[in-house]
């Protein structure tokens, strides 16, 4: 018990602190002391107290000639080395474990490689049959869910080398998959503003699949999260239960990976 409540124990100068810091952190440049203290909510004599202790540690700077305060270098130093520890499939792992719990389907975590999207985590499922998720495998661009939300959130100009790659691929195939249609910008943004991309039957004419992205520190896509299952299991009504899961999975993950505004509102939901 006194275990516990030691743990629970805070110090409360470092999260008023805090609220100064965040302060600086929300603002589009530097500020003068009395506009953070009002935006903090304390008294300005309270808030330069904290920002002369917090300039002496270099977590914020005061410009001579304006007196007003911004974050410091060490504040830059520290974001800098906690974007370098972030791991997408690490902080991805739980996740990805909980919602094939919740669902019995198979998830799997691809990332953006030179060929196109290749999984690199899985989390097996019940429902997937003898269905097989391989690690390494690159999926198709054009055909896959997990592709749309590539081609959907990167820059034309990474995503069309592998492009190249599969139409030449396809090319010599019989059975290849048909062109992309006129529409497919619009499709592209249709995902965008959705959130997620959703097929069946183009990869196993059996299976169904959800894919969403996850998003870094600087919004950009860092890698898509997809969720694959029976086509007849995931029929209209069970899709949007499943769909929320999926959301709910990778704004988490976003989250974690300092994305600003992860994830979409269950009222956005179609």
């Amino acid at each position: 018990m006194e275990a516990t409540e030691r743990s629970r124990r805070r110090v409360q100068s470092i999260e008023v602190g805090f609220r100064v810091l965040r302060v600086l952190r929300m603002a589009d440049g530097p500020l003068p002391l009395r506009e953070i203290a009002a935006r903090a909510g304390m008294p300005t004599s309270k808030a330069h107290l904290y920002l002369v202790s917090f300039v002496y540690e270099n977590m914020a700077y005061q410009d001579l000639q304006t007196g007003y305060y911004g974050l410091g270098s060490f504040a830059i130093q520290l974001g800098l080395a906690a974007i370098r520890q972030l791991d997408v499939v690490t902080l991805a792992s739980t996740a990805m474990t909980e919602l094939r719990d919740q669902t019995d389907c198979a998830i799997y975590l691809t990332l953006w490689g030179d060929r196109g999207p290749c999984i690199v985590a899985k989390a097996d499922g019940t429902l997937q049959g003898a269905f097989s998720v391989r690690l390494g495998y690159i999926l198709p661009l054009t055909t896959s869910a997990t592709g749309f939300v590539f081609l959907a959130h990167l820059p034309q100009y990474e995503t069309e080398r592998a492009l190249e790659a599969q139409r030449a691929y396809d090319a010599t195939r019989k059975d290849a998959p048909a062109p992309i249609a006129e529409d497919f910008a619009e499709n592209l943004e249709k995902i965008r503003q959705d959130g997620y991309a959703s097929t069946v039957g183009m990869l196993n004419r059996n299976f169904a699949a959800i894919a969403a992205p996850v998003f870094d520190y600087s919004n950009r896509i860092a890698a898509t999260m997809t969720l694959l299952g029976p086509s007849d299991y995931l029929g209209r009504t069970r899709q949007k239960e499943l769909r929320k899961l999926l959301l709910n999975a990778t704004q988490s993950v976003s989250q974690r990976m300092g994305a600003a505004g992860a994830g979409k509102d269950e009222a956005q939901e179609r």
